[in-house]
């Protein structure tokens, strides 16, 4: 059955399309606990909150795992445009899918933390 992140996705040109599954694929593979939704109409992945968000722009992917996950890979984005709580990956250039695994990752790890000191 289709869900609102196939749906945004097969809205798109087939070309920005393949890209945005690679990423949205990486995503699953780095949080498989996390709920696809869409938040703000983009795509969103939850886990004890909002965890990282995507979406087909029109000169670059933008992936938003909030302040907190840029800033832990200040160097690793600094090749990218960034802002406080997002990063371009222009369509022109291969999308870091090890780097997308390793802020999924740590905004996992971090969104459980959370939960955990809330449960206290």
């Amino acid at each position: 059955m289709m869900n609102a992140i196939d749906k945004y996705i097969n809205s798109l040109p087939e070309e920005t399309r393949e890209k945005i599954e690679k990423l949205r694929e990486t995503i699953r593979n780095a949080a498989p606990q996390a709920e696809e939704t869409i938040n703000y109409g983009i795509p969103t992945f939850k886990l004890h909150g909002n965890l990282v968000h995507f979406a087909a722009n029109k000169g670059h992917i933008g992936f938003y795992p909030a302040p907190s996950g840029l800033e832990a890979f200040k160097k690793e984005i600094s090749a990218y445009k960034n802002s406080k709580g997002a990063v371009q990956f222009p369509y022109d250039k291969e999308i870091p899918l090890d780097l997308i695994t390793r802020i999924v990752e740590f905004r996992v790890k971090e969104n459980l933390e959370k939960a955990k000191m809330k449960a206290k």
